[in-house]
């Protein structure tokens, strides 16, 4: 049965400019993590100050902000969580994203009138589940990445008054939906209490352990047979750390190592809706500004149209093209991904057409003057967008001026604030983007 509520957009906000630009390019809502108890530690430039300045700024506009506390607590974690429970609950978020059952069910006992949503991390796969977080008071369950549009649609059809969200964008973990150990064991971090290092994107070298040739030697006397394939013993190296030696082992089947292209749905919009989802949902709170304008403004666009009964527009794939990702793959949806959902090559974030210049730009009426913040080089003859929520124009640029109003020819990202003539204030979220030049390209 069709859902004929617009979807909400909700948007990352990993900080308070993060956030206002989230909103500026259409999203409905945007979610921000409370530093301390949220899975995004490491990076997570909100405050108790700037949280409720957040709160506020996105009430302003209508819009909602939900708050994440979605660590699992060990016990020495508990009572201050408790303390930041009762503090947060005063700011009035429009919801608490949390994962740790008995923490839910604290929290909606003691504040039934704050909505919880069920993060991702809780890994609900499956309706009984979600009927389980139903019955004791979950207002929203936000679903694992790992579920089919069919999945999906089931769940809804056997619990209709659930609200349910997923994921549309951004990098998938190599885990029931970020339960990782990859970090953990690697790195002695934990990714579960907030202090994930990314250690399943690292370059690792793979060499053959001389230690266990005379005890691979022995064991493929008696041991393997071609059912039971001969391991190949190897030691991996992270290249940060050349030092330390991580064994591993390779058979006839291969070695795989753990590195998935980001999830891009915006093509399946329509299928999800029908299916039951009411939130489509953006990951990258540690991303930039410049990620969270030009991510949201697509989807807006793919949810207006498809809203207005309108076929997809393909530039909403091209202005998502423009971003660092490490290739695209829709994921679960539609199929297992398999191969066609593994980046093997490289893990960087460098596969896009496009460069951010420019934020946080001011306009100048009186001289028509066009300043920002310089976030990448820019020389004069250069060809910039200059993109704002409803549309995009062209422009090359013939002059620039470095803060001081000195012409110069060449702007550097990181020194500052740049400027040039301009026709029309585009907005104070405006961002100017380039193409790539020939030899910042990456294959």
């Amino acid at each position: 049965m069709e859902n004929l509520i617009k979807p909400e957009l909700l948007s990352p906000a990993g900080n308070l400019l993060k956030l206002k630009y989230a909103l500026a390019y259409g999203a409905d809502a945007v979610y921000a993590g409370v530093p301390k108890f949220s899975l995004r530690t490491r990076e997570n430039d909100f405050d108790e100050k700037t949280l409720q300045q957040g709160i506020q700024y996105t009430h302003e506009l209508g819009k909602k902000l939900y708050l994440t506390l979605n660590i699992f607590a060990h016990n020495t974690k508990i009572n201050s969580f408790l303390k930041e429970l009762e503090k947060v609950v005063q700011w009035k978020p429009d919801g608490l994203i949390m994962a740790d059952p008995g923490l839910v069910n604290i929290a909606l006992k003691r504040y039934p009138e704050i909505p919880i949503h069920l993060s991702t991390q809780a890994n609900v796969t499956n309706w009984t589940t979600v009927q389980f977080w139903r019955d004791l008071g979950v207002k929203r369950i936000i679903l694992s990445r790992e579920l089919s549009i069919k999945e999906i649609r089931e769940i809804h059809e056997q619990v209709p008054d659930v609200e349910l969200e997923c994921f549309v964008h951004g990098a998938i973990c190599i885990a029931y939906s970020g339960r990782c150990l990859i970090t953990n064991y690697m790195n002695h971090r934990d990714a579960n209490q907030g202090t994930c290092t990314n250690s399943c994107r690292w370059q690792y070298s793979v060499e053959e352990d001389p230690k266990s040739m005379r005890a691979q030697e022995e064991s493929q006397k008696s041991a393997f047979t071609s059912e039971n394939p001969i391991p190949n013993n190897l030691i991996v190296r992270e290249e940060h750390r050349p030092e330390e030696k991580f064994s591993l082992q390779e058979d006839s089947y291969g070695t795989y190592m753990f590195n998935s292209k980001d999830l891009c749905a915006v093509e399946l919009l329509k299928e999800l809706r029908d299916s039951g989802v009411i939130s489509f949902k953006i990951e990258g709170r540690t991303k930039s500004e410049y990620y969270a304008a030009m991510v949201t403004r697509p989807y807006r666009k793919a949810i207006d149209n498809m809203t207005a009964g309108k076929p997809f527009d393909a530039t909403n794939l091209e202005d998502l093209q423009a971003l660092s990702n490490r290739g695209y793959t829709t994921g679960f949806y539609t199929r297992n991904p398999r191969e066609f959902g593994e980046n093997y090559h490289d893990s960087r974030s460098l596969e896009r057409t496009h460069k951010a210049v420019g934020m946080e730009c001011t306009y100048d009426e009186q001289n028509k003057y066009l300043e920002f913040e310089a976030k990448n080089r820019i020389t004069i003859g250069s060809e910039v967008e200059i993109v704002t929520p409803l549309k995009t124009e062209k422009f090359i640029i013939h002059e620039l001026f470095d803060m001081k109003h000195n012409s110069v020819d060449v702007g550097h990202g990181g020194a500052g604030r740049y400027g040039f003539h301009y026709p029309s204030n585009p907005g104070n979220f405006a961002v100017i983007r380039r193409k790539l030049y020939p030899q910042e390209t990456h294959h």
